[in-house]
């Protein structure tokens, strides 16, 4: 069964936020993730290390550390999982699998199709035909969309929210409120809401509206503990000391997407990428919040 609730929003935002390919199936891959499984005794790396994820994927772990990451924010595979703006599904590649190794729940949480131009129904397009037409692979992936009236998951039903990048998006649309107070509803009381972001701190010449990319840790927690969230820890997993953040495009200056020009598209052959690709990607915040339990102890409404 497949559920779309399908506002619309900008596909460059969908686009820049998965910084990656949708994913191809390989000949019996569920076959060779569970047989990775069973000799790991782990599923989780088996489905990092799975068949099923690219080499340039792969290549990306050294900057995402996605087996750390997961782990710091408490999932297991038995879980209900939203998974806020997917983009290309990068970690829909290693979340799903894994959940579905366990009888867990995976739902992307992206745009809608009502109203959407042809290269935003073309991305869910491909997402759909990468994740949601695969459940030998993926499980049941649900799409819903972020937005208004809008439910990313059933209210009270989901274990962990997970979001990858794409706060500074909301910061300059200013929907970053609503979509925190989003999370929360979908949230059962005790869940966890994760946020890996690109940090500002260290460099305060930076703007406060996401223009730049990086956003300041501050700004998180302000904005996760009005919608109701306690942070419970920081982890400094996916930082980057050699980031300056003072990169002439903002943080899509560094890899993954090498911008050379203030217009992206229009590429400068001319310009020196040497610097900011020994940087690697962005320094990174990792934010794990919690919905609180009542002062009893009872379950929050």
């Amino acid at each position: 069964m497949r559920i779309f609730f399908l506002p619309v929003s900008a596909l460059l935002l969908f686009l820049v936020n998965g910084c990656g390919q949708p994913a191809t199936q390989s000949t019996n891959t569920t076959t060779k993730i569970e047989s990775a499984a069973k000799a790991t005794n782990d599923p989780l790396t088996a489905a990092i290390n799975g068949e099923h994820r690219s080499a340039d994927e792969k290549n990306r772990d050294q900057f995402r550390n996605p087996a750390q990451t997961l782990e710091f924010f408490g999932i297991s595979s038995d879980m209900t999982v939203v998974e806020i703006w997917p983009g290309g599904g990068w970690y829909t590649n290693i979340i799903a699998p894994f959940l579905n190794a366990g009888g867990g729940s995976y739902y992307a949480a992206g745009f809608s199709r009502d109203g959407a131009d042809e290269r935003v129904v073309a991305a869910l397009n491909s997402f759909e035909n990468s994740f949601v037409e695969k459940p030998e692979t993926y499980g049941q992936v649900v799409m819903t969309v972020l937005g208004p009236d809008e439910a990313i998951a059933p209210p009270g039903s989901a274990d962990t929210v997970l979001t990858f990048r794409n706060v500074h998006n909301w910061q300059s649309r200013g929907s970053a409120p609503a979509h925190f107070a989003a999370f929360f509803d979908a949230l059962k009381p005790g869940g966890v809401l994760g946020v890996v972001e690109h940090r500002a701190d260290g460099n305060d010449a930076l703007p406060r509206d996401g223009s730049s990319g990086y956003v300041f840790e501050s700004d998180v927690v302000e904005l996760a503990e009005a919608a109701g969230f306690e942070l419970v820890a920081r982890s400094d997993i996916n930082a980057n000391s050699a980031d300056t953040k003072d990169h002439p495009f903002g943080v899509w200056t560094l890899p993954p997407v090498r911008r050379s020009s203030a217009v992206r598209g229009q590429e400068d052959p001319n310009f020196d990428r040497a610097r900011y690709d020994a940087i690697g990607e962005s320094d990174r915040m990792t934010l794990k919040f919690q919905k609180p339990f009542a002062a009893d102890g009872a379950l929050l409404e």
